[in-house]
């Protein structure tokens, strides 16, 4: 068999997974679509591919090898999210993501509140890795502050969907954060490091942005309402700055170049530590006893299945809760089934085929990182999903690259920059529906304010245009 398929085969299976998902996202089960049933239709369509390949000759032993390569080749970020599971119960349970939110929203002053509003969701997300997690707690008491004060609800949406995408889009416990280098082929702080020349400066515009946004805004109120949940977290948490030194070692063993995993997991072995160093008494009264056997019951259920800290207020209710390594399995299993689906659109020459069409407009660097951010904003529109956004133009795009010479960090870059960022500016997209749903707020209304989630893909063009940081593997064959 040719190894490119004909362009026309090679799109049957793309349209029929388009189709699915759409009736699937917007028609049947909306938001708790990723609760299972794309990951069928993901299976379904790498059936449908395997399908055809077989019978324009692709046997099924080279199908299998090649679905088996394509998960290989995302092992290492299936542990690191395994780990970070781990982590994000460890923080929570000692107070380390409980003291970032505290020391956050203490900083809150009416003045300042849009840039501030961001600012605190974007330290929130860097420390759980979840955008959807920030908004759903600190920002829906954003919203709420907010509205007290008079503020425009669109604006505070925009703002905390731009912290919140921020923090996920650099935090190395993101999922998307570690799904995007591995389809790219290279390590996560190298990518996180190669991120920081659009992030920062899409961020900073966003954040004059917002300061303009609220001085114009004359809204009026108290920002009292915020007290209630400070004070629980005192009487719930022994609350120190000193927390922050777990938080600081695993910086530190990321600037020392210490590889992902290792440092994912003495970050989650010095946040047990913390816990119980600072929360003793919290460790205590979860385990209802002080006995050693009950108290390492506690904190080997935080590192793996459940940590619930019992709250009055709304918000902490949904807050203090993390499902430690379990609650990872729901995206390592969409993972696994996007990587059957490339896998068997690779071994069949469809993505060949597919990237061979789309290549024949990218003549240079700017036009192929252009088309790649153009498939990432395509998927997010048709398919509903930042993870497809992510794999079909990773998987796709990965050998253009090399080809052109450039490093596979330019790759991953421009994924973040275009697929996670812009999902939630899509209606029907899973996480534009997920944020409209949580904060209350029409995705059309607060996209206008979402800046920081439109800046991203702009300052990749922009980066690629002026040839910016653009990390070479070898002089490229002609000029971009």
């Amino acid at each position: 068999m040719d190894q490119k398929a004909p362009l026309g085969l090679a799109l049957i299976p793309i349209l029929f997974l388009i189709s699915l998902l759409a009736i699937n996202v917007l028609g049947v089960f909306g938001d708790s679509a990723l609760d299972g049933s794309n990951q069928m239709i993901l299976i379904l369509s790498g059936a449908v591919a395997g399908l055809i390949g077989i019978i324009r000759g692709t046997s099924f032993d080279d199908l299998i090898e090649g679905i088996a390569h394509s998960i290989k080749s995302t092992t290492g970020a299936l542990i690191i999210l395994l780990l970070i599971g781990s982590l994000a119960g460890a923080w929570m349970i000692s107070g380390v993501i409980p003291a970032m939110i505290y020391y956050g929203l203490k900083i809150l002053s009416p003045g300042i509140f849009l840039p501030a509003t961001a600012i605190i969701c974007a330290l929130i997300s860097l420390a759980t890795g979840s955008s959807w997690g920030t908004s759903a707690t600190v920002g829906i008491a954003l919203i709420g502050i907010g509205q007290a004060l008079g503020m425009n609800e669109a604006m505070v949406a925009g703002a905390v969907v731009s912290g919140a995408y921020f923090g996920d889009k650099l935090s190395p416990l993101s999922d998307t954060t570690n799904l995007a280098p591995a389809m790219a082929g290279t390590d996560l702080f190298t990518h996180i490091k190669y991120m920081l020349y659009t992030t920062i400066p899409s961020f900073t515009i966003a954040l004059i942005a917002f300061a303009i946004m609220g001085f114009m805004q004359d809204g009026q109120g108290s920002i009292a309402e915020i007290d209630p949940l400070l004070l629980e977290l005192e009487q719930t948490f022994n609350l120190s700055p000193w927390l922050f030194l777990v938080p600081a070692l695993v910086i530190v063993l990321i600037v020392r170049k210490m590889p992902a995993l290792p440092a994912i997991l003495i970050g989650a072995l010095a946040g047990l530590l913390a816990a119980l160093i600072f929360q003793y008494d919290l460790l205590v009264s979860l385990a209802d006893s002080n006995s050693a056997k009950e108290i390492y019951k506690i904190l080997m259920n935080a590192l793996t299945v459940d940590v619930s800290i019992p709250a009055q207020h709304s918000i902490l209710v949904e807050l203090l809760n993390s499902s430690g390594m379990a609650g990872m399995l729901n995206t390592v299993w969409l993972i696994i089934a996007a990587m059957i689906f490339g896998g068997a659109m690779e071994a069949c020459g469809f993505l060949q085929s597919l990237s061979a069409a789309l290549l024949r407009l990218a003549k240079g660097v700017f036009s192929l990182i252009a088309t790649t951010f153009a498939t990432s904003f395509v998927v997010n529109f048709t398919a509903s999903d930042q993870y497809l956004a992510i794999v079909i133009p990773g998987r796709m795009y990965a050998d253009a690259y090399k080809k052109q010479g450039l490093a596979p960090e330019n790759l991953s870059r421009t994924l973040e920059d275009s697929g996670t960022v812009t999902s939630v500016l899509i209606p029907w997209n899973t996480c534009g529906a997920y944020q409209s749903g949580v904060l209350g707020v029409d995705t059309a209304a607060y996209a206008p304010y979402a800046v920081f989630n439109y800046l991203s893909p702009i300052m990749t063009l922009i980066v690629a245009g002026i040839g910016y940081k653009i990390r070479r593997l070898v002089a490229p064959k002609e000029a971009a």
